[in-house]
């Protein structure tokens, strides 16, 4: 347990007097470790949200730099960071919202040769990518590595999310095997998306970090979480994990992390 400063106690305490919280669930956030891949729509609250509450290191992983095209979505990049690196960007509000966190930041893209070595010091991800090749990757390492992930993703007026833990419950190929053909699909670009969904699909996967860490609450793991918000329609979707998924199933035949080529935005199912 924690000795908290007078500072922290107040700081903190409106998670402390939470009974599902408390003192002892705000010494596990502040002792927490969680890798955020992708400093974009989706990263951007998460960051802010899981930097607010005292996530004890948090490692942000991103190439790329500040467009001023991301500022509609990508609230925690500001006008003046345009061009500027986005992990950078993004530590610098992290720790402007809270100097207890400690950032790492990784300016890299997550690929095959390097995903598990950036997830090994983590106890769990969160994916804010914007593309299937990625998504399907971090699935299949985090499967590979048993680490615990909240994937999701937007498109439109829409947004998905899941839970996993790996070898208890349904992974992202037990829902979707494999990416879709190139093209298949529209991007953000293509098709648009509104700026806040990213906040509302976002602030969710911030919320399942905060509950794994503190236990808090139940997961939404084994069920698919969705939502259209032109009618604030959510809707969830029970899941099992499956006996033939090709990476958590009971005879798993990809043998290899390898990601594939693919356009940005990615909300493989219309809701």
């Amino acid at each position: 347990m924690i000795d908290f400063t007078e500072e922290q106690l107040e700081r903190y305490s409106r998670h402390i007097i939470l009974k599902e919280v408390g003192v002892e669930g705000q010494s596990k956030l502040l002792q927490a470790k969680v890798l955020i891949i992708g400093a974009g729509g989706l990263g951007a609250p998460i960051a802010l949200y899981l930097a607010a509450a005292g996530v004890g290191t948090i490692g942000i992983v991103d190439a790329d730099v500040v467009d001023l095209s991301n500022l509609q979505r990508q609230v925690i990049h500001f006008t003046a960071d345009v061009d500027r690196p986005k992990v950078e960007s993004a530590a610098n509000k992290m720790r402007a919202i809270n100097p207890d966190v400690n950032v790492i930041t990784h300016q890299l893209f997550a690929g095959a040769e390097n995903i598990l070595d950036l997830l090994a010091p983590y106890d769990f991800i969160v994916d804010g990518t914007d593309n299937f090749g990625t998504k399907f990757l971090v699935n299949d390492a985090c499967v590979v590595a048993k680490k615990p992930y909240s994937h999701g993703g937007i498109l439109r007026f829409t947004g998905q999310m899941m839970t996993i833990l790996p070898g208890e419950t349904a992974c992202y190929r037990c829902v979707f095997r494999e990416p879709p053909p190139p093209n298949s699909v529209p991007t953000c670009s293509q098709a648009g998306v509104l700026g806040a969904i990213a906040g509302m699909l976002g602030t969710m996967q911030a919320t399942e970090t905060l509950k794994f860490i503190t236990g808090a609450g139940q997961l939404a793991t084994n069920s698919l979480v969705s939502f259209n918000a032109l009618n604030m329609d959510f809707r969830k979707v029970k899941l099992k994990r499956q006996a033939n998924c090709p990476i958590c199933g009971d005879h798993p035949v990809i043998t290899h992390l390898e990601e594939a080529a693919m356009p940005l935005c990615d909300l493989k199912a219309k809701h």
